[in-house]
């Protein structure tokens, strides 16, 4: 414990002094009592003397008078609080499947829509990172609790070629990692989880994915990931002289559940439904405990308070009569 006043506990000669001031008093009563009647004939004279109880109002008088004088220097302790700060990074897939219409209105905006909802569970103190990837993985809104930034980040998505997803997940890997460690965390990063959403396996990227999945075992954030699409998805490619392709573009969560498998996050499928509440019990429950350095003024002054309430009931209770 430490004060931010010490100086203010000089204030706690007054203890001895009250009981060296008690003693005298109690003394003093004996003596007068002496002047009334021989002490042989006291006990036909009081009925019942309170005996060692009566010392007990006292006692509770001086714990509280304690209490009082310490909670002046302003007493600081170190508690173990839970730590309010974390970190989701969103990786989605802006690669050309995604603008398939076969998930309403398209796989592209059906993946805005889940994060929207899956953002609105978060604590307003949890930072959250986009990280965008296709041919290649940029983060397009860096870990921040700034929920208008991540918004608009989210609305500026473009669908473009391939899927990185070793890309994407050393991204989001080191986009967490970049957040600040608390203070009075001993130096630790907030509590990550990276939540990946796709439609497909990998294609390009210049990290393969075991290798970002070591980079993400390393950091210990888990990746929990959400397959979108249905085997009917088409894409249409226009082509110059008006000739337009049409593309299955059918979804491959096979890469998906073993990202998620090997991480220790979450598998999910169909973003109609999918419920990502899971995602955020798994986060909250990592987000563990800290110490911190707490002003205990109030406690001290709350304590001596009930102790002078208990004071007077016990004076009033065993020696009827009021402090």
């Amino acid at each position: 414990m430490t004060f931010a006043t010490p100086l203010a506990l000089l204030a706690l000669v007054a203890i001895p002094l009250a009981i060296a001031g008690y003693v005298l008093l109690e003394r003093g009563r004996t003596r007068t009592a002496e002047r009334f009647a021989a002490a042989a004939m006291l006990p036909n004279v009081v009925e019942r003397a309170p005996g060692w109880r009566r010392h007990i109002p006292f006692a509770v008088f001086l714990l509280a008078l304690t209490a009082m004088l310490v909670g002046i220097a302003r007493p600081h302790a170190a508690l173990s609080v839970k730590r309010q700060q974390a970190t989701v990074v969103v990786a989605i897939d802006t690669s050309r499947s995604m603008a398939a219409r076969d998930v309403a209105p398209t796989r592209l905006d059906a993946a805005r829509a889940t994060i929207r909802r899956f953002l609105e569970q978060l604590p307003k103190q949890y930072r959250v990172g986009i990280v965008s990837f296709a041919s290649t993985a940029q983060v397009v809104a860096p870990a921040t609790a700034n929920r208008e930034l991540v918004d608009q980040a989210l609305d500026e998505l473009r669908p473009g070629a391939g899927t990185a997803l070793g890309d994407a997940i050393a991204s989001a890997v080191q986009v967490a990692k970049s957040v600040p460690a608390e203070a009075n965390a001993h130096g630790r990063t907030p509590a990550a989880s990276i939540l990946l959403i796709s439609d497909g396996a990998p294609d390009g990227g210049r990290i393969s994915p075991a290798e970002a999945l070591r980079r993400a075992a390393a950091a210990h954030i888990p990746i929990s990931t959400v397959a979108l699409g249905t085997p009917d998805g088409i894409v249409v490619v226009p082509h110059s002289g008006g000739f337009v392709e049409r593309i299955r573009v059918p979804p491959n969560p096979a890469a998906l559940r073993t990202i998620a498998k090997r991480s220790g996050g979450r598998f999910f499928t169909d973003s109609k439904t999918v419920d990502l509440s899971s995602v955020y019990r798994e986060l909250g429950s990592r987000v563990g405990k800290v110490n911190k350095n707490e002003e205990i003024t109030v406690a001290f002054a709350g304590g001596a308070a009930v102790l002078m309430l208990i004071g007077a009931a016990l004076s009033t209770g065993l020696l009827r009569r009021l402090p």
